[in-house]
């Protein structure tokens, strides 16, 4: 590849990842959805996933209240811009035809949806995807890649079984990917599984290209709030025909990855195709209840569909290239709710110093907030605190996840007035609106805080771990 072609692959990288991360070059925290990233979050059992709620953000939340020493919210938005880059030179290696791979694999209706939803984690396991699968013949490189993707339990077991399936030596592979999952792994097994509301989270047909088309536009995520106007207006149907064109590049995908990305597929449209199956799965299947937002196992398609595009020969790859971005285009416009926000800042920071890491229990909170804008927001409190949760989920007035057995045992507590039995369930701060109450209730330090700590630091270490593995042999 000429130099000068190389300077134009990386500046066309740099539009579309710009044109997805420009609102976050603003002062701020990152307030969307389910993004709740504050500058200096508590290092709690929530965060360390051993918390009232099952371990959905271990290590994320571990690692980030670690390094709670750093402006948290602008090493994200570094984390996403590296993950962004580095998945863009994975696709620049899987075939010919570059500046599609790129496309495809960055600026896709799964990220931008991810994106609204706030799930900037996720979006980094997309990116980095390719990755995983360029540097199937480098072990060592690779599960630095798996690692990097492993911050949540979906990137987690995506990238790992990616990266097993197109590894080199398939042995070593799967015992990193394993440890990559411990920090999750274990307090999932320690905790009551939650697993209602499967269909309630199900993958949603988009204007004019069905629940199937949807999904082969790897878009439909079950949250209508979280979809670019465009999606709605009708701009599903493109996917559908970017996906046909890219079947043309069908000798450039490895047989494996196919089967996964068909794997994927079908797991995803389960709810639609077969939704009492799918229920059971998610309620009575160990681990299953992680893909019940079926969209996600549409990360299994991911690596194929780069592959693919990177085999789809010129002039119909430009073809191609103008349908990646003509299915989404208003993402740069619709991003723009990714602004952050330092409305909350100065109060939460203060409660944080007044709990001083004390259990905090917030009455009349759904864990919940609004942002100024009215779009729902995690509270802010929720990561800047150890909160007591609640965890219940009501879809249509019906509870698909019951409230932490925990939460219901404080509320009760404070509607007797018992503050002896709030100081027991250690408890040791009470917000009720503007008031303030204190029990002798100390920080939660007992063997499950340590043992999330040292699982966190564990993942923290692996790639150092293969340094020294390394320097060892030598």
């Amino acid at each position: 590849m000429t130099p000068t072609r190389q300077i134009a692959l990386w500046a066309w990288t740099t539009v579309l990842l710009g044109s997805l991360l420009w609102p976050l070059a603003s002062a701020g925290e990152l307030l969307l959805r389910d993004m709740s990233v504050v500058d200096h979050p508590a290092l709690s059992l929530n965060a360390l996933g051993f918390g009232d709620l099952p371990s959905r953000n271990a290590p994320q939340d571990g690692v980030l209240a670690l390094l709670n020493f750093l402006p948290v919210s602008w090493l994200v938005r570094g984390m996403l811009l590296g993950a962004g880059f580095a998945g863009a030179w994975g696709a620049m290696q899987l075939g010919p035809s570059k500046f599609l791979a790129v496309t495809v694999a960055i600026y896709n209706p799964l990220v931008v949806e991810r994106l609204l939803q706030g799930h900037w984690s996720l979006v980094m396991a997309v990116w980095l995807l390719p990755l995983v699968v360029a540097l199937r013949k480098h072990p060592r490189w690779q599960v630095v890649a798996i690692w990097a993707a492993s911050l949540t339990p979906t990137g987690a077991v995506v990238a790992g079984v990616t990266g097993v399936a197109s590894s080199k030596r398939k042995c070593f592979t799967t015992l990193f990917s394993f440890l990559s999952w411990l920090p999750w792994l274990i307090p999932a097994l320690l905790a009551t599984p939650t697993s209602g509301g499967a269909l309630t989270f199900a993958i949603r047909a988009e204007t004019f290209a069905g629940t199937l088309g949807t999904a082969l536009g790897l878009g439909g995520i079950w949250n209508a709030g979280a979809v670019p106007a465009s999606r709605d207006a009708g701009f599903a149907v493109v996917g559908i025909l970017l996906f046909v064109i890219l079947l043309a590049g069908f000798k450039n995908c490895p047989w494996v990855l196919g089967l996964l990305a068909v794997v994927g597929m079908v797991g995803a449209v389960g709810p639609w195709l077969l939704p009492n199956l799918f229920t059971w799965t998610i309620a009575y299947v160990p681990g299953a209840a992680l893909f019940r937002d079926s969209q996600k196992l549409l990360m299994f398609a991911v690596p194929a569909y780069v592959c693919l595009a990177a085999g789809v020969k010129h002039p119909l790859s430009w073809v191609a290239t103008g349908l990646a971005l003509l299915q989404i285009p208003d993402a740069p416009r619709e991003v723009a709710v990714m602004r952050p926000s330092s409305a909350h800042v100065e109060s939460v920071k203060a409660l944080a110093e007044l709990a001083d890491d004390r259990d905090t229990l917030i009455i009349g909170s759904t864990s919940l907030a609004t942002r100024e804008d009215g779009i729902p927001v995690v509270d802010p409190r929720t990561k800047a605190l150890s909160v007591v949760e609640s965890g219940e989920l009501r879809v249509d007035g019906i509870i698909t996840d019951a409230p932490s057995q925990r939460w219901t045992d404080a509320m009760q507590a404070w509607s007797a007035g018992d503050l002896e039995r709030l100081e027991q369930l250690g408890i040791g701060v009470v917000i009720n609106g503007d008031d303030v109450i204190e029990t002798n209730a100390p920080p939660q330090r007992g063997w499950k805080f340590y043992l999330g700590v040292g699982l966190t630091i564990l993942w923290m270490a692996l790639p150092l771990g293969l340094l020294f593995r390394r320097k060892a042999k030598q």
